[in-house]
């Protein structure tokens, strides 16, 4: 299609790259924001976001002029031929989605968009938001249509440009039709439906990816108790192309800013409808059980006490690629162990400044130095070619836990280390025979 008149409200990671993209296909595309700071960097082409490709999709576009940012939405809607509205719908009050900030959004513009201006959901809302909306909106010429974003932080760009599917949903067909076009050549399938759908698929993709996490961290505590190979027993799923291999690794828990509030937000949906989502609620309490277990394994690493145990953290982003710490599992077992009375001293790659309840370093060998056990809680590859017999000649004690089964355990013992992953057999330290 020809190029279109756009707006993106939010400049978070779903805004900005949603801006950033469009723009590079060609689009005009205005990003409004209410933080003038944010709207002062970003005009200037500077991106505090740690996403490959981001900051030059964003810098391209400001430079052939296609990408602008502005402080507010209300003047910079007047002329737009679509609204994406990419705010915050964190989790709110008893798991439900917090929708003010969508609220908020829709009631400053709603009586200044043109007339066919499509209003687009692109942050992730309850099915019934987009009828909200139009209702809040109180025109009929103006179209709400549901666009949903299936982005991964770390790969966000990547996702955008090459989807595995474009999902836009409205009861203006038409209205949706456009939305999709607005994609342009994207080779991917595009999924128009009814607006209530279009919400739904969101939630339904997100939980389920949350509910084979929580299975596989399942079979990595049953691999454990049995004697097998978490490795080897998923190498085994992952051939089945009913099954696949994506999302079958096990870890501290799943987190982040999306399957968190997601899992809670579906459960409190399906209440809304009399619908107890059991398989569901199993999978979050699941996902509080492997927490839990992380700790009692790094407490029996510290000989059973976690009172004034020194515990070095490597990784504190929720996945590698990112400096997201929203509802990293990496902090939620780091407090835990802090609440315990452990004492923490942690390094991240993409994390600097101080996070309560820990020391936080700038080198990756400093987490090492006197250590009665180090930890792996992020997958940064960077972690794999540490020298770690420099790790243990700095270590009081010789166990490292790994949370990702990130590293080669032969490493680690040829390090004068023990290893201990999650559903895998733990490989103790080799000890020199005394003569």
């Amino acid at each position: 299609m020809s190029s279109a008149r756009i707006v993106v409200v939010g400049t978070g990671y779903v805004g900005l790259t949603t801006g950033a993209c469009l723009a590079s296909l060609g689009h005009r595309v205005t990003c409004a924001d209410v933080d003038v700071a944010k709207v002062n960097r970003l005009s200037a082409g500077r991106v505090d976001i740690l996403e490959p490709g981001l900051a030059e999709l964003v810098s391209r576009g400001l430079a052939n002029g296609r990408l602008s940012f502005v402080v507010g939405a209300r003047e910079a809607v007047r002329s737009a031929e679509g609204v994406f509205l990419c705010v915050p719908t964190p989790m709110g009050a008893g798991g439900s989605a917090d929708l003010r900030a969508v609220e908020a959004v829709t009631a400053e513009i709603g009586d200044v968009l043109p007339p066919g201006c499509a209003l687009i959901t692109k942050s992730t809302v309850p099915v019934g938001t987009a009828k909200r909306i139009q209702a809040m909106v109180g025109r009929d010429d103006v179209p709400v249509v549901s666009n949903p974003e299936f982005l991964r932080e770390g790969t966000a760009v990547q996702d955008f440009l090459n989807p595995d599917r474009i999902v836009v949903g409205s009861d203006s067909h038409a209205a949706a039709a456009w939305v999709g076009q607005l994609y342009g050549d994207l080779a991917a399938p595009v999924v128009v439906a009814d607006a209530a759908s279009a919400e739904l698929v969101k939630y339904a993709a997100n939980c389920f990816l949350a509910l084979k996490l929580s299975y596989v961290n399942s079979i990595a505590e049953l691999c454990e108790r049995l004697g097998a190979d978490i490795d080897l027993v998923t190498e085994g799923m992952g051939y089945d192309r009913r099954i696949g291999r994506t999302f079958l690794k096990p870890g501290p828990g799943w987190g982040g800013s999306c399957l968190p509030k997601d899992t809670s937000a579906l459960v409190k949906v399906a209440e809304s409808v009399d619908y107890d989502f059991r398989m569901l609620t199993s999978a979050i309490d699941e996902n509080i059980a492997q927490r839990d277990r992380i700790v009692a394994k790094i407490a029996g690493a510290c000989g059973g006490t976690l009172a004034g145990a020194r515990i070095g953290v490597l990784g504190l982003a929720f996945k590698a690629g990112t400096n997201d710490l929203r509802d990293s599992p990496a902090l939620a077992v780091s407090s835990v162990l802090g609440a315990l009375g452990a004492e923490i001293t942690a390094y991240d790659p993409a994390v600097s400044g101080g996070i309560a309840g820990m020391t936080v370093v700038d080198d990756p060998y400093q987490v090492a130095k006197d250590a009665d056990v180090v930890v792996v809680l992020t997958e940064w590859a960077e972690f794999r070619n540490l020298d770690w017999v420099a790790i243990a000649d700095a270590m009081e004690g010789d166990d490292v836990v790994d949370t990702r089964n990130l590293l080669d355990p032969g490493m680690i013992l040829d390090a004068g280390l023990s290893w201990q992953g999650v559903g895998r057999p733990r490989a103790a330290r080799r000890r020199v025979p005394v003569s």
